[in-house]
């Protein structure tokens, strides 16, 4: 006779274990430790503990201050209002991306609206956000004038508000230390100038972004400061600030109108506010034929600068990673651990990294 065929079972483990301990907690209906479902279920105490820990994260179950976890009745998934910077600037599409893929490996559902790097734009979204009873918004907008009234809706509402790189009125911040950023750029720059330029430099520009406010700004502040700790002899007139709103045509521009007011063969170090900036600065230099008499040093490590590095020819010497892929679930951990009542820092740093061409010599290309 033939064999009878043993039906497949398409099961998961981990899954039907969790399961398991879904089912304790609402067959017990009182809130129960660790080592109690671990003797109950007789799973792992290590799986018990990183189920329960899932559950509490996903807001099925709920652990009270003394350790002991519930079931809680009919959990709703939460709802994540973000505000990106700019679908054109490469930086914010990186946020972007890291954090729509933490929402979804979070199980948050995430309403994304576009700032379009404009203040109008960041008002009207937040009054979206309000209208769509999201229950936290990550604003990622750069215009400082726009951030007190963007604050001041979501306050109105009482949705928390975690402010992304630009501090808001009762946000929480999340972002770089831009004076730490900023003197790591000029420290680059400075080096350098002494590696390569025996230690002269003319002019020390800083391309900044006004409408983002001082706390951004202390980027350029930052920069001159590390500039100043090895070029101890450069005059206070020889640091200009220039406005190219971190973006590369505005500062394109503004960089050409600097050049044309310098002679030629004098040796321009350039901090730049954004990575898009300097681009623009780039652009400048090259237009100018004055590629060789410049370097710069910006921010964001985003791919068209790395690209450029890797060259071994730009005047791009370096940029400051303010790792964008570490974002999303930074984020996400933050504004749960908000909604869930649990005290979080008022400024949370991201962590950050030097990269150079030499830097990247050793790295292969993605």
């Amino acid at each position: 006779m033939p064999k009878a065929k043993i039906k497949r079972l398409y099961l998961i483990p981990i899954l039907s274990k969790a399961l398991d301990v879904l089912e304790l907690l609402e067959q017990d209906h009182v809130p129960v430790t660790l080592e109690e479902v671990f003797q109950s279920t007789r799973i792992s105490k290590t799986s018990v503990y990183r189920i329960l820990k899932t559950l509490v994260h996903r807001g099925y179950v709920a652990q009270t201050q003394d350790g002991l976890y519930r079931l809680v009745s009919r959990p709703r998934r939460l709802r994540f209002g973000f505000a990106a910077q700019s679908a054109e600037m490469p930086f914010s599409v990186a946020v972007a991306q890291s954090i729509t893929a933490a929402a979804a490996a979070s199980g948050v559902e995430l309403v994304l609206l576009d700032n379009r790097y404009d203040a109008e734009t960041a008002i009207r979204n937040a009054e979206e956000f309000v209208k769509a009873r999201v229950d936290l918004v990550l604003e990622f907008q750069v215009e400082e004038r726009a951030a007190p009234r963007v604050a001041h809706i979501f306050k109105r509402a009482e949705i928390p508000l975690i402010a992304i790189d630009v501090p808001h009125p009762n946000a929480t911040y999340f972002g770089v230390d831009n004076f730490e950023v900023g003197f790591e750029a000029g420290t680059l720059l400075g080096q350098h100038a002494i590696r390569q330029w025996a230690g002269r430099a003319d002019w020390v520009v800083g391309l900044g972004f006004s409408e983002a406010g001082s706390f951004v700004e202390s980027r350029i502040a930052g920069a001159f400061a590390g500039v100043r700790e090895r070029l101890k002899d450069l005059p206070d007139d020889r640091f200009v600030e220039i406005d190219g709103r971190g973006m590369r045509q505005p500062s394109r521009a503004a960089m050409a109108g600097f050049l044309s007011r310098t002679p030629r063969g004098e040796r321009i170090l350039v901090a730049a506010a954004t990575d898009s900036s300097a681009l623009g600065v780039l652009d400048a230099a090259r237009e100018a034929g004055r590629n060789n008499e410049i370097a710069i040093a910006g921010q964001d490590c985003i791919p068209e600068v790395i690209e450029e590095m890797r060259t071994g020819c730009s005047a791009i010497i370096g940029s400051i990673s303010h790792e964008a892929e570490t974002y999303g679930p930074r984020l996400m951990q933050l504004g749960i651990a908000l909604l869930r009542g649990y005290s979080v820092p008022p400024y949370n740093y991201v962590r950050y990294r030097v990269i150079t061409p030499e830097s990247l010599q050793s790295k292969p290309a993605q």
